[in-house]
């Protein structure tokens, strides 16, 4: 169960409603701000919760009093309105195209890009780009831009297979330039440039409509592209009758369509779904695009490939992505139907995975069935009522101690569980269990020591990355590693042979921390407290990472709807995966990763489709598993 199902409301100071609670008590002197905090979250639940609120951010030993938090936030927004350029929005001066010709295998155009004149707002400008543009089926077009000189981080091929891109260092075929025409054309999809400043559209031709265009004129709130180590841009041009859907996952009060300059970020974040513009559970940079042409509606679809954390500015007649890292790879499906637009981009990310038919009836699930018996009366009351009920979950009740791959000895004793499960099974039900991806640091426990001696746990400065969730001191499995795909089969197939349910339920893989920063374990009390009342709060030895450009980088995303530090209640950004991979750069495929390994743990040893639910999801997800929408959201009208 997720941080946010318990703890629902999460204090906003840039909530509009805090503006009002000023402006209602008429204050002619500035009032204590601590006190106005408390007053605003008094105005969206109660006032005890709020009180606790304030008295927990007065007392956190991670962050100052509220007041000099306050102050600070001022002095950072001060610092950053002086430091902005005189363009405002224009970070850099772009790039001129240099050369342009096939690729190596002629199936696609190769280009390489050269900056115009280097600024030094977000870090300095990569000097030199290689452009690659193909047509990869008839409707859908590629266009990837990176480091000439070196590869940088991309989502990994074995995590979401997909064609190739020329390697760094590669030239054009020999031969005439096909391209001098400043236009590449395929089925239905027309790629057409400009040299200098380089700027490129996408059009379909059934119709003439420009899709995307990244060419910025003087009088456009946004220049030319940018690509720096740590900061990328690009903005595409839109016509003021655009309807745009996607840009998930977050909650928005107006519903599903994109919202004239609501923040919109992307950065898997345990937040519960009742916040609103915020950054929530999943990441999936892509958008539709429906509109009228001549009177009949189109579509197209665009994805950024890009797992970096981001932000993207839609001002309704243009649209901008502002990401912290990897590279620029954009996919444009040309449609022309909604429909036509899933089929393209589906062929491209995979297609959703084939769910088991059990799996489409009626489900009951809820965390707090204390013991074996309340689940029994939970069956028997759907029996009585004559509601159908086709499975039964169970959140982590049934663990000991909270701890992955096992059984309560009092709560749930395996010699009562099986023959509860026996019983549903024979009358066709089913069961699902939730597992969490952190193991927690037990030295009985043998989980523990066989991830330990498989070295399969995310490392800080070469030792596994201490964190704590609900068992209490947990070190994070890396999905990236080979053997930590292995080890996590193994376990799923030794749990299986414990308990045989059905299906998995993985939670809190965003992935969610109960502390932030480099943690120690406590000498001078127990953690977890066993008698604590409010698990959830950190009670390992921490202190916040400042010292890398990655876990403090250039440009700050609107992370969590306060721009919080990237490894705020999460992995930090400097921990590394398998062959040295950043956090900074993986942070968002965690869950997918994991989603991957337990598809193929529960299809290995079933040889039937898998059930899967994750709370973190990545494009491409739906090839493995259900997603998980948290029992905290709210119904908005």
């Amino acid at each position: 169960m997720s941080q946010g199902g318990r703890e629902t409301w999460e204090a906003r100071s840039t909530d509009p409603k805090l503006i009002g609670v000023l402006q209602r008590r008429g204050e002619s002197q500035p009032p204590n701000l601590c006190n106005v905090f408390g007053s605003h979250l008094a105005d969206r639940g109660s006032k005890e919760r709020a009180e606790r609120k304030r008295e927990k951010m007065l007392s956190s030993p991670s962050w100052p009093s509220c007041n000099v938090a306050l102050l600070r936030l001022v002095l950072v927004i001060i610092t950053t309105l002086l430091s902005v350029p005189a363009s405002a929005q224009k970070i850099g001066n772009g790039y001129r195209l240099v050369s342009i010709g096939k690729s190596p295998d002629g199936a696609g155009l190769l280009g390489y890009l050269q900056v115009k004149r280097t600024t030094g707002t977000y870090g300095p400008d990569i000097p030199r780009l290689k452009l690659f543009v193909k047509h990869e089926t008839g409707h859908r077009l590629r266009v990837h831009i990176t480091d000439a000189g070196q590869e940088r981080w991309e989502v990994p091929y074995d995590l979401l297979p997909r064609e190739q891109v020329p390697k760094v260092g590669s030239s054009a075929a020999a031969g005439p330039n096909p391209f001098s025409a400043g236009e590449y054309q395929g089925d239905e999809l027309v790629f057409t440039y400009k040299t200098d400043p380089f700027g490129f559209a996408v059009k379909r031709k059934s119709d003439g409509q420009t899709l995307f265009d990244t060419n910025a004129r003087p009088s456009d709130p946004y220049g030319s592209m940018v690509f720096k180590d740590q900061y990328l841009e690009i903005s595409t041009r839109l016509p003021s009758d655009a309807a745009l859907y996607g840009l998930g996952e977050n909650t928005q009060p107006g519903g599903i369509r994109l919202r004239l300059n609501d923040p919109y970020t992307l950065y898997t974040t345990d937040i519960s779904a009742i916040n609103l513009n915020t950054d929530l559970y999943g990441s999936h940079p892509f958008y539709m695009d429906l509109r009228q042409v001549k009177g009949e509606a189109s579509a197209h679809g665009v994805l950024l490939l890009n797992s970096n954390g981001m932000d993207v500015a839609y001002r309704g007649s243009s649209l901008t992505y502002k990401v912290i890292g990897g590279v620029l790879d954009l996919y444009f499906f040309a449609g022309p139907s909604p429909l036509g637009v899933v089929d393209q981009y589906t062929s491209l990310v995979g297609r959703p995975a084939p769910m088991p038919y059990w799996a489409l009836g009626f489900h009951q699930c809820r965390w707090g069935y204390r013991n074996l018996s309340v689940v029994e009366g939970v069956v028997e009351g759907y029996k009585n009522a004559q509601i159908p009920l086709d499975v039964i979950w169970n959140d982590d009740d049934h663990m000991d101690a909270a701890k992955d791959f096992t059984l309560d000895p009092i709560n749930y004793p395996r010699d009562k569980l099986l023959a509860f499960l026996d019983r549903i099974h024979s009358e066709g039900m089913k069961y699902i269990v939730l597992i969490d991806p952190g193991i927690a640091v037990n030295t009985t426990y043998g989980v523990y020591l066989r991830a330990m001696a498989q070295d399969v746990f995310i490392k800080y400065e070469g030792k596994p990355y201490l964190a704590q969730v609900w068992p209490g001191p947990v070190y994070f499995p890396d999905f990236l590693s080979p053997s930590g795909v292995s080890w996590w089969v193994d376990e799923v197939a030794r749990f299986h042979e414990l308990v045989p349910v059905d299906g998995l339920w993985i939670d809190m893989n965003e992935a969610s921390n109960f502390c932030t920063g480099k943690c120690e374990l406590p000498t001078t009390h127990l953690c977890p407290d066993p008698n604590s009342t409010a698990p959830w709060e950190c009670c390992l030895d921490c202190k916040n990472i400042t010292k890398t450009r990655w876990d403090e980088p250039p440009y700050k995303i609107n992370a969590s709807g306060i721009q919080a530090p990237l490894g705020y209640k999460t992995i930090a950004t400097s921990a590394t995966h398998y062959s040295g991979v950043l956090e900074y750069n993986a942070h968002s495929l965690y869950g997918f990763s994991q989603a991957i390994a337990t598809h193929k743990a529960l299809q290995g040893l079933q040889g039937k489709r898998p059930f899967i639910l994750t709370r973190s999801t990545f494009v491409g997800d739906t090839m493995a598993d259900l997603h998980e929408h948290n029992y905290a959201q709210c119904c908005f009208s």
